[in-house]
This record gives structure tokens, C-alpha cells and sequence, in this order.
């Protein structure tokens, strides 16, 4: 299987089907924060993402903000929210994705990382062998490495996972 295909492709976190995570046995969610949970430019949560994690919560899901981004960047959401967090995560690599589990006592079967970034996230998650989710990403605007790196060879790989008929933009699915 290609390491950049998800197990589930939706327009936003607001789009994912919650209760088929938890029915699939997904306990845990890994949310990464920039273009995932908000566009890359806010500082704090915005009362839709404060009313999302709170339902996220009531169904007893456990959630952690996975960023590589910096302690700084991710603490005023850790704050509000009220949720565990791993900064600088280094995904795609595997150790912070291990440390999740291993910290927390989760299987692989448990855990699931949403995210915008097939390069990132889904790779990441793949990797390791936990549940993806896809999202489109928030903003246009990214950190300057993401935007004139990553982001092009994203787009090289989306085509041809198109022209393979695996994955294509705006195609979403559980």
C-alpha cells in the first residue's frame, strides 16, 4: 500500500464522522493544528473549535495536539482546549507517534492523526501504522518550508496517486 493514502478522506475536521472513528476503535485522535484545526496565522482557538473538542470529549475520545510546530505555538490551544499536546513532533518520523502510545498506553488500533499534509501527517500515521484522516487544509497561507517544499511535492504526489486512481482532491470518503 502507498504510505500516502489515507484510511479516510473528509473536507474538515468538521466534516470527519466522529461516532465511525470511535466505532471503529479509535480512542485517541492526534489533531494537528496549523491548516488542520485552525488556518496557520490564528493564536487561539475560535469558539467552533472549542465547541468540536468539547463533543470530541463527551465521547470519551482522548485528544492530543500533534504539531511539529513550537511549545510557544501550540500552548494557548492546549490552554483553552484543555487537551494534552507533543510540539515538535518531527512527523513523519515515528518516535513521537510511538512515545503517544507507549505515554499513554494506547495499541496502534487505538490511535488515529488527522491532518492536512500528506507528507506529514499521513505518511507519519502510515508509517506507524495507526488510522489517517485527511483534511483539506484551512488556509492557503503556510510556513514558508511547508509552502515552497512540501506543498509542491504534495501536489506532484496527489497527481499521481490521481492518475493511479487512489487518491484525487475533493473525493471524500470514510
Amino acid at each position: 500500500m502507498d504510505n500516502f493514502i489515507p484510511d479516510m478522506y473528509q473536507k474538515s475536521i468538521y466534516h470527519i464522522d466522529y461516532d465511525k472513528l470511535r466505532d471503529d476503535g479509535i480512542r485517541c485522535l492526534l489533531l494537528d493544528l496549523d491548516n488542520t484545526c485552525v488556518p496557520y496565522k490564528d493564536k487561539e482557538p475560535n469558539k467552533k473549535l472549542i465547541d468540536l473538542f468539547e463533543m470530541l470529549k463527551d465521547m470519551d475520545f482522548k485528544l492530543i495536539i500533534f504539531s511539529n510546530a513550537t511549545k510557544k505555538r501550540i500552548y494557548p490551544f492546549k490552554r483553552v482546549l484543555n487537551v494534552d499536546c507533543l510540539a515538535r513532533a518531527g512527523k513523519p518520523g515515528k518516535r513521537s507517534f510511538l512515545k503517544v502510545l507507549k505515554l499513554f498506553n494506547f495499541q496502534l488500533s487505538d490511535v488515529a492523526i488527522i491532518g492536512d499534509q500528506l507528507y506529514k501527517d499521513i505518511l507519519g500515521g502510515n508509517r506507524v501504522g495507526i488510522k489517517t484522516v485527511l483534511v483539506n487544509p484551512m488556509s492557503t497561507d503556510d510556513m514558508i518550508i511547508t509552502k515552497y517544499i512540501f506543498r509542491p511535492l504534495e501536489n506532484k504526489k496527489y497527481k499521481l496517486l490521481e492518475k493511479k486512481g487512489l487518491l484525487k482532491r475533493g473525493k471524500y470518503y470514510e
